[in-house]
């Protein structure tokens, strides 16, 4: 039972569900696909508008391509101590536009809208436990909100501000959407992106066919060979989703291209992966051809053992809220594999209960901001009192 003194922000919270509806719908009315920089700084500047209107201090960490980093931070009242990380991203996978065509709606309890539950509904749960706790008396550690803009395109600059304002913290709070059975997520696999460059040597396929060496054709046999790398038992997967290449059909192509998705459940499956892919790659399976692979984008895994405390203190705080909740694996990668892997203790999909993400059915289940955002918050006194 926390002894941390939380009621006034609870109370703050339970009459909150109707302005984090009206909060969800202005940011879903937002168009911000992650190449959308004025899209992503636009939930950003409506987000910052928020917290200064209660108080919360914040800051911008500008990116000249990608949106801004937004930053908020409350005080704790222990010098130096490890702060609390609540992450979130701001972006969506929906193309600039989608907004125009299917704006925020409301069914019953769902609400509809490009990224309503990936994550624009996380976003506000966020923003309103750090609001909420404007209500109470400071806690022994510092809360830092993280919110980025480039998740749904592998976090390449989001992973540089994650790694610095998460550096040496108490723990990690991920907003992704609760699954859709109200599960939280407590295991995460892995992915990464990786881009395959064969070279070849081109030759008229009539006049001297023996001359050139395909880079298509070794390029199929890599395909294969990786294609056998996935282990359904290990649950590691590969697949080559995009494939291009050659001149035209009567020249032996000089040149081809893959995409290769790879996803592993932990860092020891990463390693083992990527040493087989290179092997694969730099194999020379047709004569004069060659191959090269880099790593275009990547997320690590969130391994069960980085949850565990967590997700029991979470559980605990679910119960006092009026709901139960287990942790659940899902094979979808998220910017809490970066936290893990720098050791600090974990637990993702915090956010409403959310479900068909990045699809036109996607939808956040709005009966469960307000008890999901009071778990949150009581997490967080239950830390507090370890620390006290």
């Amino acid at each position: 039972m926390s002894t941390t003194d939380l009621s006034a922000a609870l109370a703050w919270l339970s009459d909150q569900g109707a302005a984090m509806e009206q909060a969800l719908a202005q940011l879903v009315g937002i168009d911000s696909n992650s190449h959308d920089k004025a899209g992503t700084d636009a939930v950003a500047d409506a987000m910052a508008a928020w917290f200064t209107g209660h108080g919360v201090d914040w800051e911008r960490a500008p990116e000249p391509a990608q949106g801004d980093a937004l930053v908020a931070r409350l005080a704790g009242s222990r010098p130096g101590a490890a702060p609390v990380l609540l992450m979130g991203h701001r972006d969506t996978v929906f193309p600039t536009g989608t907004v125009a065509q299917r704006p925020y709606r409301r069914e019953g309890d769902r609400a509809y809208g490009p990224g309503v539950a990936d994550m624009k509904s996380g976003l506000v749960l966020q923003a309103f436990v750090l609001m909420a706790l404007k209500h109470a008396p400071a806690l022994p550690f510092p809360v830092v909100g993280l919110f980025t803009a480039d998740e749904e395109i592998g976090s390449a600059r989001g992973r540089l501000a994650i790694e610095s304002w998460g550096r040496g913290a108490h723990a990690a709070l991920n907003a992704e959407p609760a699954r859709v059975t109200g599960n939280v997520v407590s295991a995460r696999k892995g992915g990464a992106t990786i881009r395959i460059a064969v070279r070849g040597r081109a030759a008229h396929s009539g006049v001297n066919h023996a001359e050139g060496a395909s880079a298509i054709g070794a390029l199929a046999i890599k395909v294969q060979a990786l294609h056998a790398l996935t282990d359904y038992a290990s649950g590691v997967t590969t697949n080559v989703g995009l494939i291009g290449g050659g001149l035209s059909s009567n020249t032996v192509a000089p040149e081809a291209e893959a995409r290769l998705d790879v996803r592993f459940c932990t860092a020891a499956q990463r390693l083992a992966l990527l040493e087989a892919v290179d092997a694969i790659v730099k194999r020379t399976d047709v004569p004069g051809t060659d191959a090269s692979f880099d790593v275009v984008s990547e997320f690590l895994p969130l391994e069960p053992r980085c949850s565990e405390a967590l997700l029991a203190l979470y559980q605990e705080s679910a119960r006092a809220s009026g709901f139960e909740v287990e942790g659940e694996f899902t094979g979808g990668c998220s910017d809490a594999g970066f936290t893990a892997a720098m050791g600090i203790p974990t637990l993702c999909g915090l956010g409403p209960v959310g479900a068909k993400a990045h699809t036109e059915d996607e939808y956040c289940r709005l009966e469960t901001f307000v008890p999901r955002a009071q778990a949150v918050l009581r997490m967080l006194g239950r830390m507090a009192d370890s620390v006290a």
